[in-house]
């Protein structure tokens, strides 16, 4: 069990911790594919989400709002069809719409009681401002691909991170849904790590990552998390 009294800060993960990005991503890919005679189950869906996204941030970095687009090109190019501009233009545009998972807001107001509250996340910007809304707690700190021009897992948005935050590495807890994007990094400088394995009851890990977890400890949600802390 974690001794959580021995940090200041907490980092997070954003899409998949704390926004149900795979809902987000289904309401608008399902329809889209739907629309050009594709149909595939949510986990087809999701699964192939996960290896354009993946493909794409390795590389010479560009926005994420350009991953995006070319996530919806990539389904086009295996299904054999042309999206429309709006087309390409709507996952990136949909995450405005994306909503916290129920527990995520009372558990951060939780946390900030206690803890200083980071962003780490694989977002430009001005897309993450449109979550900070619907997240309705200050963070500390925010950190997004487009301030560390690289995408998690590299090691580079971690190194920024803890650089801003300006605490010990032992002071740093690291929070997240993704084991390939973040635990194994993490865990990898030095850090401790909690993981968030909303997909428990599901099959599979998806958009989270395949790999193994090696976390300090396993919630099902934030609001378990906060429990433990308090």
């Amino acid at each position: 069990m974690i001794e959580f009294n021995q940090y200041k800060a907490l980092t997070f993960d954003c899409y998949g911790t704390l926004i149900d990005w795979e809902n987000g991503i289904l309401e608008v890919l399902k329809p889209l594919l739907l629309a050009h005679n594709t149909n595939l189950d949510d986990d087809q869906i999701l699964e192939l989400f996960a290896e354009f996204e993946a493909e794409l941030e390795i590389g010479d970095y560009i926005k994420y709002r350009e991953v995006l687009k070319r996530v919806v090109q990539k389904f086009g190019e295996r299904f054999g069809f042309e999206p429309t501009t709006e087309e390409i233009n709507s996952l990136a545009d949909s995450i405005q719409h994306w909503l916290p998972f129920p527990d995520t807001i009372e558990a951060l107001k939780s946390l900030k009681q206690k803890f200083k509250l980071v962003i780490i996340s694989n977002v430009d910007d001005d897309l993450f401002a449109f979550s900070a809304e619907h997240l309705q707690v200050k963070f500390d700190q925010i950190i997004t691909a487009e301030q560390a021009k690289s995408y998690k897992p590299s090691f580079n948005n971690f190194r920024l991170a803890i650089e801003r935050i300006d605490l010990p590495l032992d002071q740093i807890l690291h929070v997240a849904a993704s084991v390939y994007h973040d635990i194994i990094t993490a865990k990898s400088l030095g850090l401790s790590t909690v993981w968030v394995n909303r997909r428990a009851v599901k099959k599979g890990l998806l958009t989270t990552g395949t790999a193994i977890s090696q976390s300090d400890l396993e919630v099902p949600d934030l609001k378990t998390l906060a429990a433990l802390s308090s």
